[in-house]
């Protein structure tokens, strides 16, 4: 599933995505910086490390990563994860 729009309301800490097929989610910020598919912190998740991601936490950069996926970059200054489209879509049916 493909994205077709990105609005980050970045005030409440909102990111709202709508699908190809319609469908709308919105993402908090904290639960995308928590669930962070980089190496580091799927390595802490493995460990039983929670990622720690306050309700304060904003995204501070939003950039294609190809054609299928979201470059994040948070307040917290982490940067590095790649959020494919596919893992997005999971994250959202997980999340609901």
């Amino acid at each position: 599933m493909n994205i077709e729009h990105i609005e980050n309301r970045a005030r409440s800490g909102v990111l709202a995505v709508r699908w190809s097929d319609g469908s709308e989610h919105a993402f908090t910020h904290a639960d995308l910086r928590a669930a962070c598919p980089c190496s580091g912190c799927r390595a802490l998740r493995l460990a039983g490390v929670a990622i720690e991601a306050p309700d304060t936490l904003r995204l501070t950069v939003i950039e294609p990563a190809g054609t299928n996926a979201l470059n994040l970059g948070f307040s917290d200054g982490h940067a590095r994860g790649i959020y494919p489209f596919a893992m997005l879509a999971n994250l959202a049916a997980a999340l609901c």
